[in-house]
C-alpha cells in the first residue's frame, strides 16, 4: 500500500500493482472503509485497477491528517477481510442482433468462430467492474475471454450509439452514452446506464459483477432498445 499526494486536496492510494481479481476486490474493500472512516471528510472518490483517487476537504482536515486517518481506515479494511461487504450481481439483457453488432462479422472472422458461438461464449462470462471512467457510467469490464478478444478499430467510429456493448482485447464496456469510440461493438443493451436522478448515477459501481442476457429483437424493442441512433 502507497499513498502519494496530488496536490493539498487529493492524494492517490495504490494498492497494486497488476490487474487482477484479488487487487481489484483489495479496492473495492478498500474504497468502503475510507468512505465509513472519512465520511463527510470527502469529496469524491475515484477508484480504480490499482488505486484510489481520494479528494478531501482542505477546510476540515490537511494532507497529514488524511494520511493518518486513511492508513488507519485501510489497516481496518484489511483486518476485516471483506467482512460485511458482498458484491452485486447485475443483470444486463443484451441484443447481439445484427442491427446492432456492427462488428461481430469482424470478431467471428478474427476468431475463427459463428455468431452463435461468439454470442454464447461473450454472454456464459461473468464480469468484474474494475473501473469506471471515460465518460459517465463507462464501466471497464474484465476479464472477456480470449477466444474472442479482439483490439480495437485502427479507426474509432466517430458515434457509437449509446448502449453498445463493446469489446476491447480482453475487456468488456457498455457505452453509456453516444459517443467516439473504438471498441469492437457486439451488441446493445435497451437498459440507461446512467441515472442522473440516484445517489450512484451509473447503474453499476466497481467491484460489482455483470451478467449478460442474450434478448430478441421483439424483447429488445419492448424493453424500448431501438435501431435509429447512428
Amino acid at each position: 500500500m502507497r499513498i502519494e499526494a496530488l496536490n493539498e486536496e487529493s492524494c492517490i492510494v495504490y494498492l497494486g500493482e497488476t490487474i487482477d481479481e484479488a487487487v481489484s476486490a483489495r479496492v473495492t474493500r478498500a474504497v468502503a472503509a475510507i468512505r465509513e472512516e472519512l465520511g463527510e471528510l470527502l469529496v469524491d472518490l475515484v477508484p480504480s485497477y490499482t488505486s484510489i483517487l481520494v479528494c478531501y476537504d482542505l477546510t476540515r482536515i490537511d494532507r497529514f491528517g488524511i494520511r493518518t486517518r486513511l492508513r488507519r481506515a485501510l489497516e481496518r479494511g484489511e483486518a476485516a477481510g471483506g467482512a460485511g461487504f458482498e458484491p452485486r450481481t447485475v443483470e444486463l439483457p443484451v441484443y447481439y442482433g445484427p442491427e446492432v453488432a456492427l462488428d461481430l462479422a469482424d470478431i467471428c472472422e478474427h476468431a475463427g468462430l459463428s455468431p452463435e458461438e461468439v454470442v454464447r461464449i461473450h454472454s456464459e462470462t461473468d464480469y468484474r467492474v474494475y473501473a469506471i471512467g471515460f465518460s459517465p457510467g463507462f464501466a471497464y469490464l474484465g476479464n472477456t475471454d480470449r477466444r474472442i478478444a479482439m483490439s480495437r478499430k485502427s479507426t474509432p467510429r466517430l458515434k457509437v450509439p449509446s448502449g453498445s456493448l463493446g469489446i476491447a482485447d480482453t475487456q468488456t464496456a457498455i457505452y453509456p452514452s453516444s459517443t467516439p469510440g473504438g471498441w469492437q461493438v457486439i451488441g446493445r443493451t435497451p437498459l440507461a446506464m446512467v441515472d442522473w436522478s440516484s445517489a450512484s448515477l451509473a447503474r453499476v459501481q466497481v467491484g460489482d459483477r455483470v451478467r449478460f442476457r442474450p434478448i430478441s429483437r421483439e424483447e429488445y424493442r419492448e424493453l424500448g432498445g431501438r435501431f435509429d441512433e447512428l
